[in-house]
């Protein structure tokens, strides 16, 4: 199910949508392409190559996993994943964050944590798992907001959430949003096209 809403870190910067399966995820691996060494490494706790990310990329467009992304002029500056259970060894569907340096600080990451939660909860999911770097403090401390307890082993940290322990308020939200969205984006093209019939019109009387 792919929802959208109306967040917007800066006004007029960009948004927050679920990309969809196959057609889309290559956005997420131009995405993942483009972080900096550090945050790559932050993202998969080590320095991968490009053609690891490729690989990863395809995998997600073809084994279920749910994208949310933070859109910017048709590119992908964040994106949230939210990888199926049968995927993970202890049955847990797994979460995993990647943020670009350009629209960090913005409060993407913990929009785009919320989003995914509610994704979790439209599949019926009760429990999240999620790994990350250890030296990735970000991802600990937004993992840590919405209730992780994490622990260092093998040289990264893990952690479960409780979806049943997440508030309600940010579903109701995603709720009221879809359909007022939807509206706009009516409104929005009957505007485009009018402006076009008008120029048209325009165009002939002057000739």
């Amino acid at each position: 199910m792919s929802h959208e809403d109306t967040f917007h870190p800066r006004a007029g910067f960009g948004y927050v949508r679920t990309l969809s399966p196959n057609e889309e995820l290559p956005l997420l691996r131009d995405h993942l392409l483009r972080l900096d060494s550090e945050s790559r490494h932050d993202r998969f706790n080590g320095f991968l190559d490009d053609s690891f990310i490729e690989r990863y990329a395809a995998k997600c467009a073809g084994d279920g996993t749910i994208v949310v992304a933070y859109m910017e002029n048709g590119f992908v500056r964040g994106a949230a994943e939210l990888h199926p259970p049968e995927q993970s060894d202890d049955g847990l569907p797994e979460i995993a964050f990647s943020v670009e340096a350009c629209v960090r600080r913005r409060g993407v990451g913990s929009v785009l944590f919320k989003r995914l939660i509610a994704e979790a909860r439209w599949k019926g999911y009760r429990r999240l798992r999620v790994t990350t770097g250890a030296q990735n403090h970000a991802m600990r401390a937004l993992a840590s907001k919405f209730g992780a307890h994490l622990a260092f082993t093998h040289g990264e940290s893990s952690g479960t959430i409780e979806i049943r322990q997440q508030p309600d308020a940010e579903l109701a939200k995603l709720a009221i949003d879809a359909p007022l969205l939807a509206a706009r984006a009516v409104i929005n093209f009957n505007r485009v096209l009018w402006k076009l019939f008008s120029r048209m019109y325009g165009t002939g009387r002057a000739a």
